[in-house]
């Protein structure tokens, strides 16, 4: 599988220390491991708004679509490994 390019590491870097350490670290340790629509719905993530990512990671909200819950899940579980 492919690395993942300069575009989408920029877009891990939102300027919340805690949302870059979760998105930075997951992109480093489990991205790798994502299939095509894991993929796809991570790029989706990242189109997420800081306060409502950050409610996501922290588990205090879920997000509507299964595919995105699924990464979400992913990152959390990556950053409790």
């Amino acid at each position: 599988m492919s690395e993942p390019g300069p575009r989408l590491r920029w877009q891990c870097r939102r300027g919340m220390r805690e949302l870059d350490e979760l998105l930075q670290g997951f992109l480093e340790r489990g991205y790798a491991q994502l299939d095509e629509s894991q993929r796809l719905a991570f790029e989706r993530l990242l189109g997420t708004q800081d306060n409502l990512l950050l409610e996501y990671l922290m588990g205090r909200s879920v997000p509507k679509d299964s595919g995105t819950a699924d990464v979400v899940a992913k990152i959390r579980h990556a950053a409790h490994s």
